[in-house]
C-alpha cells in the first residue's frame, strides 16, 4: 500500500518479542520512498509462531515479507521439508542464529549489559573467552542434539536432556570461570559417552554431520550462536550475568563506603547508586549491541539483495 507516496512493506514476525529485533534490521533500509511495518500475524484463535508464518508463504510477496527464527533450518540446508521452505522462499528471511535470543546474548555485548545494569564499567570478566570455552565444551552434545532434530528422532537426544546437559548452575569468577568449565566438561563427557553407548549406530553419522556443519560455517567456539535460544539465555547467560553483576555491585558499594563521605551524605550516595540499578534481564532483553556479529551481517545482506531485485 502507499502512504503519501511512500510505499509500505508489511513484515510479519513470529511473536511480539521479535518485533524490536526485526525493526532494528529494517531500520537501515528505510528511505523517503520506502518504509517497513513490523507486526505479528493478525490470526484469530490461532497460536503465533513459525508454523503460522510458514502457512502464510503462499501469500507472501514483495509487499508482504515473513521473518522467522532459523532454529536448525539454516543448518539443515534443505535436508528437511521445512528447511527447504525457509531456504527457497524469496520473501522469507531468517536469523541464521537459532533465534533472536542468541543475538541478545552475543558475547562481545555482554560487558555493556553489565555496565547498564550496575553502572560499573570495571572489566572483571572476559565474556568472549568464556563463551568460546563454553561453546567448545558443549559442541559435541550440540551435534548430537542437532542430528537428533534432523532425524526427527526424539528418542536419541530430546531438548530437555540437551538443556539439562549444557546448563550451568553456577559461575566461579576465579580464572574467568575455569572451574565452571571444568565441571561442565565432566557433565558433557558423561552424557556424550552415554549417547554413544546407547546409540552406537549413529556415532559415525554424528561425525559426518559435524563436518557438514563446519562447511556451513559452524565453528566449535561459536556453538552458542546456534544452540536453543531460551536455553542459552535462561540457563547460561543469565547465570553468568547474575554472578558478574553481583560482584560489580559489591565493588561499587565498597568504593562508596571507602570514600570520605559519612552520615547523610553517605546514605544518600548509597541510595542514589542503588536507585540507578536496572534489572539485568530487562537490560539483556533491550540489548542491541550485536550488530557486529557476522551472522547479523548475513541477514542484512539477504534483505539488501532482495531490495535490489525488487
Amino acid at each position: 500500500m502507499k502512504e503519501k507516496n511512500r510505499e509500505t512493506i508489511q513484515v510479519f514476525v513470529e511473536g511480539y518479542e521479535d518485533v524490536a529485533f526485526w525493526r532494528g534490521v529494517f531500520d537501515s533500509f528505510e528511505t523517503p520512498e520506502l518504509r517497513f511495518e513490523i507486526s505479528v500475524p493478525p490470526q484469530r484463535n490461532m497460536p503465533k509462531g513459525k508454523k503460522i508464518l510458514l502457512s502464510m508463504l503462499p501469500r507472501s510477496s514483495a509487499r508482504m515479507l515473513l521473518c522467522v527464527d532459523s532454529d536448525f533450518d539454516h543448518l539443515f540446508d534443505g535436508q528437511t521439508e521445512q528447511s527447504r521452505q525457509v531456504r527457497n522462499s524469496p520473501y522469507m528471511f531468517h536469523t541464521y542464529t537459532y533465534a533472536t535470543e542468541n543475538y541478545l546474548c552475543y558475547a562481545p555485548s555482554l560487558h555493556n549489559v553489565c555496565v547498564k545494569a550496575t553502572k560499573n564499567d570495571t572489566r572483571i570478566f572476559d565474556f568472549e573467552r568464556f563463551m568460546a570455552d563454553y561453546s567448545r565444551t558443549i559442541y559435541r552434545l550440540f551435534l548430537w542434539y542437532a542430528y537428533s532434530a534432523l532425524c526427527s528422532s526424539d528418542h536419541i537426544f530430546i531438548l530437555n536432556d540437551f538443556k539439562n546437559s549444557v546448563r550451568i548452575h553456577f559461575l566461579d569468577l576465579e580464572d574467568n570461570g575455569a572451574h565452571t568449565i571444568a565441571w561442565l566438561e565432566r557433565q558433557v563427557r558423561h552424557r556424550e559417552q552415554t549417547l554413544a553407548n546407547k546409540h552406537p549406530k549413529h556415532v559415525d553419522d554424528v561425525e559426518r554431520f559435524g563436518i557438514e556443519l563446519m562447511h556451513r560455517g559452524v565453528r566449535p567456539e561459536e556453538t552458542y550462536l546456534y544452540m536453543h535460544g531460551h536455553t542459552l539465555m535462561d540457563n547460561v547467560v543469565m547465570v553468568i550475568l547474575d554472578a558478574v553483576c553481583e560482584r560489580l555491585r559489591k565493588m561499587s558499594l565498597e568504593r562508596i563506603y571507602a570514600s570520605n563521605k559519612d552520615g547523610v551524605a553517605l546514605k544518600n550516595e548509597v541510595s542514589n547508586y542503588q536507585n540507578a540499578q536496572r534489572s539485568i534481564r530487562d537490560v539483556l532483553l533491550d540489548n542491541e549491541l550485536y550488530t557486529d556479529c557476522p551472522l547479523y551481517h548475513k541477514v542484512k545482506h539477504d534483505i539488501e539483495t532482495f531490495l535490489k531485485r525488487k
